[in-house]
C-alpha cells in the first residue's frame, strides 16, 4: 500500500481469484474454513484449490464451509492501516449464503485508528465475486475514494448474472444452498441441474439430460446477451471440457473471457465438474 493508493480493496476466498491476480491488483483475500469430516482447513493457506479437487474425488465425505472470523478480518484491516490505507473496501460474498459479511461488519465495527471500512454485499460469488472485487481494484488505481467505489460495485452487482451446470445436486442439497432442491432432481442419472444465482440466492434454473445440452444451454443465454456484456469469466469446477466451453462462448461478446477455476469455498457446495458463465451486464 502506498500513498497514491490509500483505498485497499479486501475480499474472501470465494472470489475464487488466483493469487496472481489478488497479489497483482494488490487484493488482500481473507480465507473461509474448510472441513471434510473433522478436518479443517483454511483455505488457501493449508488448502489449495488443486489440492481441494484431489480430495475431493477420493474422499467419501462431502466438504463443507465456515465463515472466518472477524479477528481475521480485523487482522487484514490492521495490515491495510498500517501499509498506509485510510479506507478499505471489503466486497465479500452474498450475506445469504454464508455468515463472512457479518464477520466482516463486525470487525469494521471497531476499525483501527484513521481507517474507514466500506463493507458491501456481492449478492452473488466465484466468479461473479471476482468480476466486482477486479473492478473495485481498478477503481481504487484510479483514485476513486472509498464511498464512490463502494457505491459503484453496489450497481454493477445488480448486473451481475451468474449461470452454472452442474455434474451432481447432492452438495448442494446436503449442505442447505439450494431451496426447492427437489424440483430439480430426476430418477434418470444423466440429468444435469442448472441454476443460477439470484439477488444472492441460489435457484433452481431448470435441467437437461445431458452434459452436451446443459452446456449448450448456457451458450445461449451468452448468445442473447452478447452486445450487452461488459466483463465474462468462465468457472469450472476441475472440468475438461472447459476450454472447449471457452471457444464457444468467446465469439459471442466483445469482453474477452476469463476462465477462474473454482475454489474451496463454491466447489465445497457446486461439487466436481461444475461449468459456469458470469457476466456483468452493460445495463
Amino acid at each position: 500500500m502506498t500513498a497514491q493508493a490509500p483505498v485497499h480493496i479486501i475480499t474472501d476466498s470465494s472470489c475464487d481469484l488466483s493469487e496472481e491476480v489478488a497479489t497483482g491488483l494488490g487484493i488482500t483475500v481473507v480465507p473461509l474454513e474448510i472441513r471434510f469430516g473433522m478436518q479443517s482447513f483454511t483455505d488457501r493457506v493449508e488448502l489449495t484449490t488443486a489440492d481441494f479437487w484431489k480430495r475431493c474425488r477420493t474422499s467419501d465425505e462431502l466438504p463443507s464451509t465456515a465463515a472466518p472470523s472477524p479477528g481475521a478480518f480485523a487482522e487484514a484491516y490492521q495490515r491495510a492501516a498500517d501499509a498506509g490505507a485510510s479506507e478499505v473496501v471489503v466486497i465479500t460474498l452474498s450475506g445469504d449464503l454464508s455468515a463472512t459479511i457479518e464477520a466482516a461488519q463486525q470487525a469494521a465495527s471497531e476499525p483501527p485508528n484513521g481507517l474507514t471500512c466500506h463493507v458491501v454485499d456481492s449478492r452473488t460469488v466465484s466468479a461473479g465475486l471476482g468480476l466486482l472485487v477486479i473492478a473495485a481494484a481498478e477503481l481504487a488505481a484510479t483514485g476513486a475514494d472509498g464511498s464512490q467505489i463502494a457505491d459503484a460495485i453496489r450497481t454493477s452487482a445488480q448486473r451481475v448474472r451468474v449461470h452454472a451446470a452442474l455434474d451432481t445436486l447432492e452438495n448442494l442439497r446436503k449442505g442447505g444452498r439450494i431451496g426447492a432442491a427437489q424440483s430439480l432432481l430426476g430418477s434418470v442419472l444423466s440429468i444435469k441441474p442448472l441454476i443460477t444465482v439470484t439477488d444472492g440466492r441460489v435457484e433452481p434454473a431448470g435441467k437437461q439430460r445431458t452434459r452436451t445440452r446443459a452446456l449448450a444451454h448456457l451458450v445461449d443465454l451468452v448468445a442473447a446477451e452478447g452486445p450487452n456484456i461488459s466483463q465474462i469469466a468462465v468457472m469450472h469446477a476441475d472440468c475438461d471440457d472447459v476450454d472447449h466451453f471457452v471457444a464457444r462462448i468467446a465469439p459471442l461478446t466483445d469482453a474477452a473471457p476469463r476462465v477462474m477455476l473454482i475454489g474451496p469455498v463454491v466447489g465445497a457446495h457446486a461439487g466436481v465438474g461444475t461449468i459456469g458463465v458470469v457476466f456483468v451486464t452493460k445495463e
